[in-house]
């Protein structure tokens, strides 16, 4: 195959989740058997637009395997995309939240591009999927498929893990030029209520917030010298040896972190110093030049450092602006006082091992004190979650999924305005000179992810789904 990609899928048992759940995992390996015999014979297929990069695909890297690992037959195909087709489909993102991006409009001219980049993926797809089948495509990217393949006697799921709580004339806009796509799916799932879209049929509605793996190579547990050695290998820090940056596969083997992150800086992160990050694309509406006006131009802590880390912009194919916000971001740290500018840190995370780059971010989220997601518009926001996971005290925008996470004061803090910088500091600094609060906060954060956030839920959710789709409709 040529326009679709096959991404290998391991196969993980949720056994490994007992553990943690107690009791409470009776339920899963209920749901488990029951979606093993009705998925007996048919192969469910996840489409979306990269393998690496972005939540969507951490997402489908554990999530898929552990649907493997409780005997469902799971593919994971990608597709692939020329330069105008994934420029339409950024303003198509950007749009969904309500953000101008590059200024460009959605009409008939985008519309031909989108389509003629999907045609040959879809004539492939409809080759290979067979009755029974179950196809689930992500986000706007491959939208375009629905229609190919609602007709080919196989159940159709579209799956948008983006909105906005207020939608304007952008976000009404990219709906209308999305419609006609997925309106014929026999099930649409979004992340929140807030981002289901208007006009499509209520009934066909699920809402299904993302969820982490507690064991992947990004949020397994890392001792601390383990979190020095990985941090050295990568080239924010000096003081430990490279040989300790051991993690675990997806598979159970030892591997050891060795590339270095392409770094902006003026030196390592002191040891002792305290670490601000905030880990994201490089994408505007993450605003990584918000972040670093507020820590620069109102941070108090004495001596406390910032990191903003993001991937490679060479390994994330399907966001053409990366390298544009990269160069904007590196730009304003070069203006800053040499006083400053001493304590930004600009990290971009190499892609070429995906499982070492999870390292590199579980690292560097343990070693930090407190951890900034300023968000201006926020799908979901998987690193929140990771970072509550690991009991790191949170300073996060009030938007989209991130509010579903923090209860603001007692799991993270929440800012009402993510433009407000000033806010934005105060609040980091409060945690900086408060450790016990931000202790109790952590604490608080870890337990919630338990509660509500972690992979098992999402695994439930998606057999109950299936159930209900494939069950015979009452005559």
């Amino acid at each position: 195959m040529e326009a679709l990609q096959e991404v290998p899928v391991s196969s993980l048992s949720p056994e490994r989740f007992r553990t943690l759940l107690g009791e409470r995992y009776e339920e899963v390996d209920e749901a488990i058997d029951a979606s093993r015999q009705l998925l007996q014979g048919r192969v469910v297929w996840h489409l979306n637009s990269t393998a690496r990069g972005g939540g969507v695909a951490e997402l489908l890297q554990s999530l898929l395997a552990y649907a493997r690992g409780a005997g469902v037959d799971v593919r994971w195909l990608t597709i692939s995309g020329n330069p105008d087709f994934f420029r339409v489909t950024k303003r198509v993102h950007n749009h969904l939240h309500e953000s101008e991006g590059d200024g460009g409009p959605l009409g008939p001219e985008e519309r031909e591009i989108y389509e003629a980049a999907l045609a040959e993926a879809a004539h492939e797809l409809v080759e290979i999927v067979a009755p029974g089948d179950i196809v689930y495509i992500h986000d706007p990217q491959p939208a375009g498929l629905v229609p190919h393949v609602v007709a080919a006697d196989v159940k159709v799921i579209w799956r948008c893990h983006i909105g906005v709580d207020h939608p304007g004339a952008l976000a009404r806009g990219a709906w209308e030029f999305m419609r006609r796509y997925v309106s014929d799916a026999d099930a649409y799932v979004f992340s929140r209520e807030r981002f289901v879209w208007e006009e499509l049929d209520d009934d066909r509605i699920w809402i299904v917030p993302p969820s982490i793996d507690a064991f992947s190579p990004k949020n397994q547990h890392l001792d601390p010298e383990a979190v020095r050695s990985i941090l050295a290998a990568t080239g924010l820090q000096d003081t430990a040896d490279p040989g300790h940056a051991l993690f675990l596969r997806f598979d159970g083997s030892v591997a050891r972190v060795t590339r270095q992150a392409d770094l902006v800086q003026d030196g390592p992160v002191p040891k002792d110093a305290h670490l601000i990050s905030q880990v994201s694309r490089w994408d505007r509406l993450k605003d990584p030049v918000g972040v670093l006006r507020s820590f620069a131009e109102y941070g108090a802590a004495d001596g406390a450092h910032l990191l903003l880390a993001g991937p490679s912009v060479a390994g994330v194919s399907d966001d053409p602006e990366g390298a544009e916000v990269l160069a904007e971001v590196t730009a304003r740290r070069q203006d800053l006082p040499a006083e400053k500018r001493d304590r930004v840190h600009l990290a971009s995370l190499p892609m070429d091992d995906v499982e070492e780059n999870a390292a590199m971010v579980n690292a560097i989220q343990r070693r930090s004190s407190v951890i900034l997601q300023k968000s201006l518009a926020e799908g979901f926001g998987l690193t929140v979650a990771e970072a509550m996971w690991k009991a790191r005290p949170m300073v996060a925008s009030r938007v989209g999924g991130i509010q579903d996470q923090i209860e603001d004061g007692v799991s993270g803090v929440l800012i009402d305005d993510p433009t407000d910088l000033e806010a934005v500091a105060r609040a980091v600094d409060g945690l900086l000179s408060d450790p016990a609060r931000a202790g109790e906060v952590g604490k608080a954060a870890r337990q919630r992810v338990i509660d509500q956030f972690l992979g098992t839920r999402s695994l439930l959710q998606y057999m109950d789904l299936l159930e209900k789709l494939l069950s015979p409709k009452p005559v």
